[in-house]
């Protein structure tokens, strides 16, 4: 019988995550979404790691640093109006590379079905004032664009998960080694594979 193919995600939880206990918490709703936890370690990220992790194009410094320069004049912080766009956007992921590096993080596997879009709903959108209500951020986060926009900082947003299936292989080669992932049989792969009349699964 042949059976879908399962994803992996990948999944940080960011310094915040750590420095409020917020681990438990956290790993229980992940593991409540039926997912199997394929590999864990605590790391302290080094900057390479984290700009091949974050690295972006010139396109969305360009776009993202436009509405960050645009933020911050309009809310009357001092800046160079004829600084480059894209410098700002650099800007924010040099603030959230500072960040990343101030605690350790938690880097995870997860694997299972449609993994990636699974723990992206649980994990929300990545402001507050607009994450659902029973998600991660909507529930746990404090922080929000504004009071990070306004302090120039990265956003405290306690967790990282991939964002797209394409990414997932890209992001998990970054925090893993092939030996540090394990291919176990989990009980509740089970419940979505087909039983036969005897009971048995094929």
């Amino acid at each position: 019988m042949n059976h879908p193919k399962k994803e992996r995600t990948l999944v940080l939880l960011k310094p915040d995550s750590i420095q409020r206990s917020l681990i438990g918490e956290i790993m229980a709703r992940l593991e409540r979404t039926g997912l199997k936890l394929v590999a864990a370690k605590m790391v302290r990220a080094t900057e390479a790691k984290l700009l091949e992790h974050y690295g972006k194009d010139d396109e969305w410094y360009i776009t993202k640093g436009a509405k960050r320069k645009k933020f911050l004049i309009d809310a009357g912080i001092s800046v160079d109006p004829a600084r480059p766009d894209i410098e700002f956007g650099k800007d924010i992921i040099k603030n959230i590379v500072q960040f990343m590096r101030s605690s350790p993080v938690l880097a995870l596997i997860w694997e299972g079905n449609q993994a990636v879009a699974v723990v992206k709903k649980l994990v929300g959108g990545t402001d507050p004032t607009v994450s659902d209500v029973g998600t991660i951020r909507g529930d746990l986060q404090i922080d929000s664009y504004y009071f990070s926009d306004t302090a120039q900082r990265g956003l405290r947003n306690l967790v990282h998960c991939t964002d797209q299936v394409g990414e997932a292989d890209r992001e998990i080669r970054i925090w893993f080694s092939p030996e540090e992932i394990h291919d176990y049989r989990h009980i509740n792969e089970a419940i979505l594979e087909d039983v036969n009349a005897d009971g048995t699964v094929e």
